[in-house]
């Protein structure tokens, strides 16, 4: 069973209820080919992409044509929500959770469902982690920081200590929820700015101590773990060097020790970057993804691995056994 464990979707049904919710502080916004969400503080998401809202049929035509027999999927983490008032981002939450469950019920042979969960209060959060296992979540979704604040640095231990507890597995994933001008030309923001979000989001985790906290935490970091892998010995000397206690560092220990603590997915789209990072954290830590629905997606990803010199048995681990054990996947 190969794996791929980093997809998005959003069911049509997401969308029929927001139309007819009352005081969710979400509006659908028709556009010419799909719809787009306005949040009530302002905030209105792109288009959503074709692929992130397209048919089954169609998904599934796109996995069998890659061999790819089962995909997780999570929501748009960029419609997320976070500014919305507490009620409401715990509604919209259960909303997003309760059809996206639905939607992967239906297709269980070829889906599994990655939940959200409303943040920054963690006491929220960790109820809704508990619903979304109900409800029958592979794993968890969180963003690499909260209305531009870095996940790390928020009070989410109650959070944590529901995911240590319960060995299910946190995806960090990049969002962009305001302007970025430096980022608006040439993709950047697709190459650099989320992934940028992702290495920032990594360090904020392993520096405020969140790893030595809850030593068995699962957290997957998104696209190769943004740069922080290529960028680990210059977090080392930070650590070394900076003034740890102005700057909150509470690290037990150096940051590169903290590299294989941390799982990733293989969407690097180059074969030496993909290589560099299992020589780092080692074949054990790698996972298959795609990113399928958005514009940088992974569309070969079993070629991908061939082509970085895996042979058949590291192939197998990290299509298939590695998620297999992760997210608990019969």
């Amino acid at each position: 069973m190969t794996i791929d464990i980093h997809a998005h979707y959003v069911p049509s049904e997401l969308i029929s209820r927001i139309r007819s919710a009352k005081g969710l502080g979400v509006e659908v916004i028709d556009g010419a080919q799909t719809p787009a969400l306005a949040f009530e503080y302002g905030f209105k998401v792109r288009p959503f992409f074709p692929r992130l809202v397209e048919d089954v049929g169609q998904r599934i035509t796109w996995l069998d044509s890659e061999k790819i027999d089962y995909q997780l999927v999570a929501t748009w983490p960029d419609i997320y929500g976070y500014g919305l008032p507490e009620e409401k981002c715990i509604a919209w939450h259960r909303l997003l959770n309760d059809t996206l469950a639905e939607w992967c019920d239906a297709n269980s042979k070829r889906f599994g469902f990655v939940a959200s969960v409303p943040l920054p209060n963690a006491a929220n959060a960790a109820v809704e982690f508990r619903r979304a296992i109900d409800l029958g979540a592979k794993g968890f979704m969180v963003p690499a920081n909260v209305e531009s604040v870095n996940i790390g640095e928020l009070r989410l231990d109650p959070l944590w200590a529901k995911a240590n507890e319960s060995g299910y597995p946190v995806i960090v994933h990049p969002v962009l929820v305001g302007p970025s001008p430096r980022a608006a030309k040439f993709g950047l923001t697709q190459s650099t700015q989320y992934t940028f979000d992702t290495t920032l989001g990594a360090g904020s985790l392993l520096y405020s101590g969140v790893l030595d906290r809850f030593p068995n935490l699962q957290i997957v970091l998104s696209h190769g773990g943004g740069a922080f892998p290529y960028l680990a010995g210059r977090f080392d000397i930070m650590h070394a060097r900076m003034d740890r206690q102005a700057q909150g560092d509470v690290a037990l220990n150096k940051p590169s020790d903290y590299a294989a603590r941390f799982a990733y997915d293989s969407i690097l789209h180059g074969s030496k970057p993909l290589r560099f990072l299992a020589d780092l954290v080692g074949v054990d830590r790698i996972m298959l993804g795609t990113d399928y629905s958005f514009p940088p997606a992974d569309l070969s990803p079993l070629a991908t691995l061939r082509q970085a010199g895996f042979g058949p048995r590291d192939v197998e681990q990290i299509a298939v056994a590695n998620p297999r054990r992760m997210f608990r996947i019969d």
